[in-house]
C-alpha cells in the first residue's frame, strides 16, 4: 500500500487563527499528543514572526524525537536563515519556504513580476538546500495560479532541490475534481516530478477542504497537510481526523495507508480544544459528541442488531473506549488512575494526585463522575496549569445576593501571596456583580471580552459547569477557564484566570528589553497559506 504522509500544521497555521494562540508549554503539550499519534511533519511555527515563535520551534526542534520539525519561512534569506536556526537540533530538521504564484497575489502582495518570482523562488530553495538537506516549497495560491506559470515554478523548484512540492488551495477556492486534475497535471508535466513528494494544503472556505485533499491524494499526492480539529485561518484547514479516517476507511478507493496511531485521536483533539477553550461542535466529525450517539429508534435496533449498519468506523478505533465502570465517592486512587489510562492519559505520580483531590471535591457535589467530567478535571489540573495562574490571585471565598427584582450585589475575598482582599460590588447580574468586585480588587488595565462561554460537562443537574473567559489587551487574548458544579464558582475562577494571564505578560513586558517588545505577529508576516 501506498503511504500518505501527515504534515500537521495545527501550532502554525492552526495557531494563526483568531483566539487559537498557545503559549510554549501548550506548544510542546499538543506537540507531545502528535507524536504519539505517530504524526510524519509538524510544522511547529514560523520561526521569524517573533521572538516567542523562534524560540517555541526551537524548544519543540530539541525535544520532539520521533517526528520531522519543520519551520516555515517566506523566500528571503533570512527568513530561510532563521527558519534554519530554530529546526538544527531537531532529528529530522526541515525548511519550508514558500512564495504566492497567482496573478493576484503577485501583483498585489508581492508587487513582482512572473518572471521575478521564477527567479526568487529557484534561488531560495537553493539557497535553503545549501543549509538542510529536507527541503519544502511551497506556491501560496497554486489553484488560482495559471496551470502553466504553476508548473514552471515547480520545476524551478524540484531542479533548485526541493524534495517535497506543496500545492495549496489557500482561500479554499477550488473543487475536488480540480484538485485531483491539477495534481494529475503538474505530476505529468513537470520534469523531475518523480523525484519528489507532491503535498496538498487545503483550507475550508467552501467547506470542501477534506474532499479536497483526498482528491489530491488520488491524484498522485502522497503528503496532506492539515490541523487537529480542521484549525487554520478563516474557516480553517483540512481536518487531521478526518482525512486520516477517511483514507482508513475508504480503502476501496484506493491502496493507501498513513503511519497515524488512530486510536490517539479523540486525546490530541481534546488537548486543542481544551487549550484554546472551546468544545467541538456536537455533529463535528469523528470527534463530536454525537459523532457515535444513536437515538432514533430505528438506529438504534440496527446498531444493537449490527453496529455496521450505523457505524462506518468504530469509536475504538479513534480513541473513544466503551466503559461500564462507574466511578463515585467510594472509588479509590488506584481505580481513577486506571480509568484515565483508559481515556489515553498518562500522568505523572503528583499529576495523578492533584486530579484525584479534585476529583474527590467534585464526588461531594454530585453522585457519578462520567468519563467526561474525568477528562475536564485531568485538564484543569495538569497540561493548562500555568504558572502565572498558581502564583497569582486565587479565590478564598464569594457570596451572592441577587433576585429578579433587586440588583446583584456579590462580596468577593482574593488572595495572593497569601494576603487577602475583600470587596463588593453591584451589578447587572450576578457574574456581573462578582466580576466589578474583582475588578476593585485587582484594578486590572482596561480590557474587552471576547468570549464567555458556559456549558456543561455532562448531562444531569448536577453536572459540572465548564467556563471559558476570553479578555483582549494589548492586541493579545487571554484565555481562563474555571470547573466546579457552582457555575458562579467556576466564572469566577475563569475570570481571575484570564486576568492572571494578562498580569503575568504585563510584568514580562515591563521587565523586557526595548527590542523584545516589539512582536512580529504571524498574521501580519504571512498572509498564510
Amino acid at each position: 500500500m501506498d503511504r500518505v504522509r501527515i504534515f500537521d500544521t495545527t501550532l502554525r497555521d492552526g495557531e494563526q487563527s483568531p483566539g487559537c494562540s498557545m503559549n510554549l508549554r501548550e506548544k510542546i503539550e499538543v506537540a507531545r499528543c502528535l507524536e504519539k499519534m505517530h504524526v510524519d511533519i509538524i510544522e511547529a511555527g514560523f520561526a521569524i514572526a517573533s521572538p516567542g515563535d523562534f524560540e517555541s520551534v526551537k524548544t519543540i526542534a530539541e525535544t520532539i524525537r520521533g517526528c520531522t520539525i519543520a519551520s516555515l519561512a517566506r523566500s528571503t534569506e533570512k527568513d530561510i536563515e532563521t527558519a534554519w536556526e530554530a529546526v538544527k537540533g531537531a532529528a529530522d530538521p526541515r525548511i519550508h519556504v514558500f512564495i504566492a504564484t497567482s496573478s493576484l497575489h503577485m501583483e498585489y502582495k508581492l508587487k513582482k513580476s512572473p518572471e521575478e518570482v521564477l527567479e526568487q523562488a529557484g534561488a531560495m530553495v537553493a539557497f535553503a538546500k545549501k543549509r538542510c538537506s529536507n527541503i519544502e516549497f511551497s506556491a501560496e495560491d497554486a489553484t488560482r495560479s495559471d496551470p502553466e506559470f504553476l508548473k514552471k515554478v515547480v520545476e524551478v523548484a524540484i531542479a533548485s532541490g526541493a524534495t517535497t512540492i506543496n500545492i495549496p488551495d489557500t482561500v479554499g477556492y477550488t473543487t475536488p475534481e480540480e484538485m485531483r486534475t491539477l495534481i494529475e497535471d503538474i505530476r505529468g508535466n513537470v520534469k523531475g516530478a518523480e523525484d519528489v513528494v507532491f503535498s496538498v494544503h487545503c483550507h475550508n472556505d467552501l467547506g470542501m477542504a477534506t474532499a479536497n485533499a483526498l482528491a489530491g491524494v488520488l491524484g498522485g499526492a502522497r503528503q496532506v497537510e492539515c490541523t487537529i480539529n480542521g484549525l487554520g485561518e478563516r474557516a480553517g484547514n483540512t481536518s487531521l481526523e478526518e482525512i486520516v479516517m477517511a483514507i482508513k476507511t475508504r480503502q476501496d478507493l484506493a491502496e493507501l495507508t498513513t503511519g497515524i496511531d488512530t486510536t490517539q485521536i479523540h486525546r490530541a483533539s481534546q488537548t486543542v480544544y481544551n487549550i484554546i477553550g472551546q468544545t467541538a461542535p456536537l455533529n463535528k466529525p469523528i470527534v463530536g459528541r454525537n459523532a457515535f450517539a444513536h437515538e432514533s429508534g430505528i438506529h438504534q435496533h440496527g446498531v444493537l442488531a449490527n453496529k455496521k449498519t450505523y457505524e462506518i468506523m468504530t469509536p475504538e478505533s479513534v480513541g473513544i473506549k466503551a466503559n461500564n465502570m462507574v466511578l463515585g465517592k467510594h472509588s479509590g486512587r488506584h481505580a481513577v488512575g486506571q480509568r484515565l489510562e483508559e481515556l489515553g492519559f498518562t500522568l505523572s505520580q503528583e499529576e495523578l494526585d492533584r486530579c484525584f483531590e479534585e476529583f474527590k471535591l467534585v464526588c461531594d457535589k454530585k453522585k457519578e463522575i462520567k468519563d467526561a467530567d474525568l477528562e475536564a478535571i485531568v485538564t484543569h489540573n495538569t497540561n493548562i496549569v500555568f504558572e502565572e495562574e498558581e502564583a497569582g490571585y486565587k479565590l478564598d471565598w464569594f457570596q451572592m445576593s441577587t433576585s429578579n427584582f433587586t440588583t446583584a450585589t456579590c462580596t468577593i475575598s482574593l488572595e495572593k501571596d497569601g494576603e487577602k482582599m475583600e470587596d463588593v460590588a453591584l451589578g447587572d447580574g450576578p457574574i456581573d456583580a462578582a466580576y466589578n468586585a474583582i475588578d476593585e480588587i485587582i484594578q486590572p488595565s482596561e480590557h474587552s471580552f471576547d468570549i464567555f462561554n458556559i456549558h456543561s460537562i455532562s448531562e444531569g443537574k448536577d453536572t459540572l459547569g465548564d467556563v471559558t473567559v476570553k479578555v483582549n489587551a494589548y492586541d493579545r487574548t487571554f484565555t481562563g477557564r474555571g470547573l466546579s458544579t457552582d457555575i458562579m464558582e467556576a466564572s469566577i475562577n475563569a475570570y481571575l484566570k484570564a486576568l492572571n494571564r494578562m498580569i503575568s505578560y504585563e510584568k514580562k513586558m515591563e521587565n523586557a528589553p526595548d527590542s523584545g517588545k516589539t512582536r512580529i505577529k504571524a498574521t501580519e508576516a504571512v498572509n498564510g497559506e
